[in-house]
């Protein structure tokens, strides 16, 4: 369960056996419920004022699963276990993991007409129909914890926010209407009567939403940028949600114009946050948090889903138009740069993927391609995808398609946590649902077992450069900012007159320099950065007003004019006006790429930062012609080739990627 934390990251360790099982055929499905089901359960709750559903017990979900030496599993739920009074500090159910597992339910469903999972779509559109307090002044918002016998924990430990935790818009509040959207969606010809009780509640939900749309076309200041602040908890992450939900209620029909102009606006308010191009940070992503211009984070990260199916819903090109620039520019960035990390901050702070992040880059691009039509989005959604299969850190398996489970986690070193929690296992499901709908999507996400080799970004941090003229390394009590954070925990001050020299690891190619700094209010500070005596480019280090960031200054990557050219080692920074703080710089090469594969076959991913057409060399195993695809920065194919040998010449568009398929 992912909520916006300062401490992004997550303890993995490896508590298991390596996943092994395959499915017996290529056509065989993946999505496999049965974990799920595992981690269902019903409670008959007590009477509690303001919560209501249909008579009966309703329908649950653990929110935690362990392995036990045996191999089997226990369910568990979240903080300390008081036997005496069979209680959690956060509790055993919640509302959150209870709305996404009604998704993928309801998604079985109507992919494969499965009764079972029509139930169980059902039983957990009730229970989440239970958490909503539906009296008083937060009448429309969701409870997020329940205790085993279905009393519920408003203000856990540790304390969510907001506490009590139906007291204000959430990421439960949005997830609800997710899940509250395509359950009406599904039932609505099926069972009109189940229906219209989810639309009665998704109504409610829409007015405990409204004193968030009330800010409608109101901005706040961030860091010197005019940023939306009609957004949930400030999030286009947890608003993309809310959007996907939206947009099935909408485009089912029924919808009132409340729901149609809360899809707009919403909608129109995780578009502004797009920014940055094939040079620049963002690289065309959009933003997931309102409050910070560095952070970005692969969990929850639907936003091109939201904009893509809304865009379709409302027949407007322009929410389309950033989720393709996010699909075709920055996801080819991402993948090349280290994958569907937890944090971005701005540099690879929180390295741990998990399911999540991984099917969320899936579920946009594949959302994408759709709008689109554009091919190029699923052949990106299935390199994504592989992730699953091997092509991660671990070389292993995160899913079992024998079991349903995922692993809830892979660390950066390789180290897998075995645990098989309701999120992992929510998140890897929607994937393989996604997958069992687009075969094609799936037989080359399976072929990606192994990551061969991986050329992109490369971090060098600041306290690694040789400092003279009083510049020091600085230590701050957190690395945390409260908008960002500081790589390694670390960073460079270079007063006026000192520098920091940098040995760089050397590259075959030129490279884009991007240092990041700290811009703040008021700053006097320039850098000045060269190489073989030649200057690269300056930076003033000067920042826009703090207005509502939750720190002054802004942690960002600023690319310098010139590129550094190929073979060149060495970096000066110089600083003139006052105190620079540089936390490291970050390297692009002009064309990175990313190879996967597993015996016998391989794919490359080509990713172009130029600013012409380029021709590489990439190597791609295998038998049997390779085919090569080249698309431009939004994703349109512009060629298409074969070649022999091992050794294939690609054309790699400005902007653009390539991908070479054997």
């Amino acid at each position: 369960m992912k909520r916006r934390s300062v401490l992004l990251g997550s303890g993995l360790a490896l508590t298991a056996p390596l996943l092994t099982s395959t499915p017996s055929s290529a056509a065989a499905p993946l999505t496999n419920t049965a974990h799920l089901d595992f981690l269902r359960d019903t409670v008959t709750p007590p009477a509690q004022a303001g919560h209501s559903t249909a008579a009966g017990p309703v329908g649950v979900l653990w929110t935690y699963a362990e392995p036990d030496p045996d191999g089997t599993f226990r369910r568990i739920g979240g903080g300390p276990y008081d036997a005496t009074t069979d209680t959690y500090g956060q509790g055993a159910f919640n509302s959150d993991d209870i709305a996404r597992a009604a998704v993928v339910y309801v998604r079985h469903f109507k992919q494969t007409g499965s009764a079972s999972s029509r139930a169980a779509a059902h039983a957990l559109l009730r229970g989440l129909a239970y958490f909503q307090t539906l009296t008083g002044p937060h009448a429309g918002n969701f409870i997020l914890w329940m205790q085993p016998d279905g009393t519920f924990n408003p203000s856990p430990e540790p304390v969510e926010l907001p506490d009590p935790s139906d007291s204000g818009p959430s990421y439960w509040l949005a997830r609800a209407v997710w899940a509250l959207g395509e359950g009406y969606a599904a039932f609505r010809s099926s069972d009109p009567g189940f229906a219209a009780f989810l639309r009665q509640r998704l109504e409610l939900a829409l007015g405990a939403l409204e004193p968030v749309l009330a800010r409608y076309r109101t901005y706040q200041v961030i860091d010197g940028q005019r940023l939306p602040a009609w957004l949930i908890v400030d999030g286009a992450d947890a608003t993309a949600e809310a959007v996907l939900g939206l947009s099935a209620y909408v485009s089912a029909g029924g919808a009132s114009a409340a729901a149609r102009r809360a899809l707009r606006q919403f909608s129109e308010g995780i578009a502004a946050l797009a920014g940055g191009g094939p040079r620049t940070w963002p690289f065309g992503a959009v933003l997931p948090w309102a409050l910070s211009l560095s952070d970005w984070h692969a969990w929850a990260s639907q936003m091109p889903a939201a904009l893509a199916r809304a865009g379709t819903v409302l027949d407007d090109a322009r929410l389309v138009h950033p989720a393709v620039t996010d699909a075709a520019v920055f996801t080819p960035w991402l993948l090349t740069s280290g994958g569907p990390d937890n944090g971005r901050l701005p540099a690879r702070i929180d390295r741990n993927q998990i399911a999540y992040g991984v099917d969320s880059r899936l579920q946009s691009l594949l959302a994408v391609a759709a709008t689109t039509g554009r091919a190029g989005f699923r052949r990106l959604a299935g390199i994504v995808a592989s992730w699953y299969f091997g092509a991660n850190a671990a070389g292993a398996p995160a899913y079992d398609p024998a079991t349903g489970r995922t692993v809830d986690g892979i660390a950066a070193d390789g180290t897998i946590n075995r645990n098989a929690g309701a999120e992992s296992t929510i998140h890897g499901l929607l994937s393989m649902l996604a997958l069992d709908a687009h075969p094609d999507v799936a037989a080359q996400a399976r072929q990606g077992t192994a990551i061969i080799e991986r050329v992109g970004s490369t971090t060098v941090e600041a306290e690694s450069a040789a400092l003279t003229g009083g510049a020091t390394v600085v230590t701050p009590p957190s690395a945390w900012t409260g908008e960002s954070q500081y790589s390694e925990g670390k960073y460079a001050q270079l007063p006026a007159g000192s520098t920091a020299r940098f040995t760089l690891p050397a590259s075959s190619q030129p490279q884009l320099v991007m240092p990041i700094v700290d811009r703040q209010p008021g700053s006097n500070a320039t850098t000045r950065w060269t190489s073989g005596g030649r200057e690269l480019g300056t930076i003033k280090h000067r920042g826009g007003a703090q207005g509502k960031s939750p720190a002054p200054g802004a942690l960002l990557p600023i690319t310098l004019n010139a590129e550094l050219p190929t073979g060149r080692t060495d970096l000066v920074a110089t600083s003139t006006g006052g105190p620079a703080v540089v936390d490291a710089v970050l390297l692009e090469p002009l064309i990175s790429r990313y190879v996967i594969g597993s015996s016998g076959r391989a794919t490359a991913l080509l990713r172009s930062a130029a600013q012409t057409p380029q021709t590489v060399n990439v190597t791609v195993a295998g038998s049997g012609p390779a085919t090569i695809e080249t698309y431009d920065a939004g994703g349109v194919q512009r060629s298409r080739s074969t070649a022999s040998g091992s050794a294939v010449r690609a054309l790699v568009l400005p902007g653009g990627f390539s991908i070479v398929r054997r």
